[in-house]
């Protein structure tokens, strides 16, 4: 009789169970039903209210194999969605930089991590906005971005016929080159970029004398016909570097 209780217990929580992560697929879908949040609420035991984020990994086996966890503080819940899997991460009062840093350990990636939500009814679009996120991460890489870390690129990855006209209009000579020469000259912009305008520093980094990166950069600025100077210019060729990291292929 005891034995009989307990298996049926187990049923009745196994089918509670899926009740949860069906509606937790419908909000994540962004499905607007009548009392959805709600009712997903009672059945994770979450807050309808909450803190959430939404990370979308390009490929599936995130850490450990359950589908509900708990890791400092923090409560995953993860969805296999197609050759994706999705986790919603409920926050709590922490920092979304606490989940960012635990998915880049445990998930092989690349990933993106949408904005927080505020509210479960806010994952359909978070996890819209992580995929857009997952976007801007270039072929070949492996790591797990935030979209707050990565919105110019974000605008690019989310309009890919603009992005490739970008590339062509700003890029198209450099295109042409020799691939070490171009990829000489793209360093050597990205190091300007990350040195925040330093030629001197980015000499540092490239191990080559300041001069030296003056002319490839004016070289640079000869090719596309735009001056570093020019704000406006400026931001089109950063732009079209963002275009260029994504469709190019790595080494």
């Amino acid at each position: 009789m005891s034995g009989s209780a307990a298996e049926r217990g187990e049923d009745m929580r196994r089918r509670g169970d899926a009740r949860g992560r069906a509606l937790l697929d419908a909000l994540l879908e962004g499905r607007s039903e009548p009392d959805l949040a709600a009712r997903a609420a009672s059945g994770l035991g979450l807050p309808e209210r909450g803190r959430y984020v939404v990370a979308v990994l390009g490929a599936a086996g995130c850490g450990p194999a359950a589908v509900a966890m708990e890791a400092d503080g923090l409560r995953f819940f993860r969805r296999r969605r197609g050759d994706r899997e999705t986790v919603v991460v409920a926050l709590g009062d922490r920092d979304p930089a606490a989940a960012a840093a635990l998915l880049a350990r445990w998930c092989p990636g690349p990933g993106g991590i949408g904005p927080v939500a505020e509210g479960l009814a806010g994952l359909g679009a978070a996890r819209r906005l992580a995929e857009v996120a997952l976007l801007t991460c270039p072929p070949g890489t492996s790591e797990v971005v935030r979209l707050e870390e990565r919105l110019p690129a974000a605008l690019v990855a989310s309009q890919p016929e603009l992005s490739a006209r970008l590339v062509t209009d700003v890029f198209g000579p450099l295109l042409a080159l020799d691939p070490a020469d171009r990829a000489l000259l793209v360093r050597t912009f990205e190091a300007w970029l990350e040195c925040e305008g330093s030629a001197g520093r980015a000499a540092g980094r490239l191990y080559c004398h300041r001069n030296t990166v003056l002319n490839r950069l004016r070289r640079l600025e000869r090719l596309t016909s735009r001056s570093l100077t020019r704000p406006r210019e400026l931001i089109e060729m950063m732009l079209a570097l963002d275009a260029f990291r994504l469709t190019a292929p790595q080494p």
